[in-house]
């Protein structure tokens, strides 16, 4: 008896992993690609807003240490 059980479950969970496969195939075929040139632009937007905010995030740290050094100055 047990090794019936046994049996159909090996069974179940092949069928089961075939059905999911198939499910992702399905919704994979379901996605919208961007073009190549989509791909470029997003990728030119996304360095851009990196480097704009290093440099805000540089000129704050930047404007944080002077403002230090000028209160550090003023106390000693």
């Amino acid at each position: 008896m047990a090794e019936v059980k046994q049996e159909k479950t090996s069974q179940s969970s092949g069928s089961s992993l075939s059905k999911w496969f198939r499910g992702m195939k399905s919704e994979l075929n379901k996605v919208v690609w961007p073009t190549w040139p989509q791909v470029l632009n997003n990728t030119v937007i996304v360095i851009a807003v990196s480097v704009a905010l290093a440099l805000v995030i540089g000129l704050i740290d930047y404007l944080a240490y002077q403002g230090i050094l000028a209160l550090l100055g003023a106390i000693g």
